[in-house]
């Protein structure tokens, strides 16, 4: 991705983390008569008329203007050609009719008489938002979700509806197998796989000491409790689990932990440096933008970090096979494609990314250096930083920094975009493959019906998938708001 088409897209969608500094000046131009309002001084049904007229020009712009760049390449759009958008001024008199609906129950039809959007809503989720980190899907159409980053106290909620109910307060994190059939549940005294949601448990499994694959010569102190949790995801056997932590990736098992990340090697050479420049200080080692993935046939685990290659396991020996250099800067994320075979790996830099395909054929015993080209590997996409991933038939469905969701094949084939907005925090999808549940950094849960052969006239993509909900999940709310 060149760098005005991120600055373009940057400047319409970013929020997680974003900088002002690199936002676009403020337009000092002087507005026109038209639209120059006082929105509290709009009836309700003057404000919806205002705000779908505006909603559906800026629409229709920023899809013209997307679809230009795409075709004729950003370098060739001159970043004066960005459309504007001016419907900041009514987004607090929007957020009140939001909740004056979700307060009478008149949601059904709130999208129609005030479209979604993120953009003129910034300043708003700078106060508001908090991160969504896990969502998922069950068969049964309700909705888990996790309140609050790993880092926090969160809380998960399950959704039924229009309803939203607390889960148990000890729960740390949730995950669910491959095959739909086991979930595994996190608490303080260890993590239970259970079958099914609310089913008989399969295996309890041990928390990792911290102290596990430290190599000769070093001492490091054993955790006192569980460690922060990024994803943990159960085995389809029901006997193990793959835990992504910044503490570490580990694998838990029901007699212990076995260590896969920071590999022996990455741990003796910071120790060492440790040693040497700040000898004073403890051996510890913090994992960034730490990741992993099972294979679907559970032979294979994939996983990285900031510093490392992108490396894949034996899921049998728990030894390296594999090391993939990055082709870009960081490794961020990886995902297996349905049938598992292809391994897609993805690399960022700042906003920007990209993610390659690997072959699992070649595995094991393939090694490449970063930055090297192999004619063996699939470009998938260039241009997103991934933090979430699924997959159906063919294509494979990211969330990225940009919060666009953007749809490939294993080809690396353009499928299409949808954008919500904020940086994306998880994806899940049905079992059939019609609806995603995806979250965002904005306290944004939308639910999209894919592939309705639909049209959303106010809605920024490619696709004819419609967002049939969307949950503001803010903290200076005193409950979630439908919209």
């Amino acid at each position: 991705m060149k760098t005005i088409q991120l600055l373009l897209l940057i400047a319409i969608v970013c929020f997680d983390g974003c900088s002002s500094s690199i936002l676009p000046e403020e337009d000092t131009t002087m507005p026109k008569e038209s639209d120059i309002f006082n929105a509290d001084e709009l009836s309700e049904n003057e404000l919806s008329l205002r705000w779908r007229q505006e909603s559906q020009r800026y629409v229709t712009e920023v899809n013209r203007f997307i679809q230009k760049g795409l075709q004729d390449g950003w370098e060739n759009v001159p970043e004066s050609a960005e459309p504007k958008d001016k419907r900041e001024p009514m987004a607090t008199a929007v957020l009140d009719a939001i909740r004056r609906a979700n307060e009478s129950g008149n949601v059904d039809d709130l999208h129609n008489r005030f479209p979604r959007a993120h953009g003129p809503f910034i300043g708003l989720i700078e106060k508001n938002a908090q991160s969504l980190p896990v969502v998922l899907l069950l068969n049964n159409g309700q909705i888990v979700l996790r309140i609050g980053s790993p880092f926090e106290n969160g809380r998960f909620v399950i959704i039924d509806g229009d309803k939203v109910e607390p889960l148990s307060s000890d729960i740390i994190s949730i995950g669910r197998s491959s095959n739909h059939e086991l979930f595994a549940f996190a608490r303080h005294e260890g993590v239970t796989i259970q079958e099914g949601w609310g089913g008989p448990v399969r295996s309890m499994l041990k928390w990792p000491q911290g102290n596990e694959g430290v190599p000769n010569g070093f001492t490091v102190d054993p955790n006192e409790g569980p460690p922060t949790i990024t994803k943990i995801t159960p085995f389809d056997t029901g006997d193990k689990a793959l835990l992504v932590s910044p503490e570490g990736v580990f694998i838990l098992t029901k007699e212990r932990a076995f260590r896969l990340l920071p590999t022996k090697t990455e741990m003796k050479e910071h120790f060492e440096w440790l040693k040497k420049e700040y000898p004073e200080d403890p051996p510890i080692y913090d994992l960034s933008m730490e990741h992993g993935a099972i294979s679907p046939d559970g032979t294979l685990i994939t996983a990285g970090h900031q510093s490392s290659m992108h490396f894949v396991f034996d899921a049998t020996t728990l030894e390296v096979v594999s090391e993939i250099g990055p082709m870009s800067e960081y490794p961020h994320f990886s995902v297996f494609s349905s049938d598992g075979k292809l391994v897609a790996f993805n690399s960022c830099h700042f906003y920007n990314g990209m993610t390659i395909g690997v072959p699992t054929r070649l595995l094991p015993g393939l090694k490449t250096e970063a930055y090297e080209p192999d004619d063996r590997f699939v470009q998938l996409e260039e241009g997103s930083r991934v933090y979430a991933a699924v997959t159906r038939d063919d294509e494979f469905i990211v969330g990225d920094a940009s919060g666009y969701l953007r749809a490939f094949d294993v080809n690396g084939n353009f499928r299409w975009q949808h954008f919500i907005g904020s940086s994306v925090g998880d994806i899940d999808i049905s079992r059939d493959g019609k609806q995603l549940v995806v979250t965002t950094y904005a306290g944004f849960l939308s639910i999209i019906d894919l592939d309705t052969g639909e049209t959303d006239p106010f809605a920024i993509g490619t696709a004819t998938h419609l967002e049939r909900r969307r949950w503001l999940f803010w903290k200076n709310e005193s409950k979630p708001l439908m919209w």
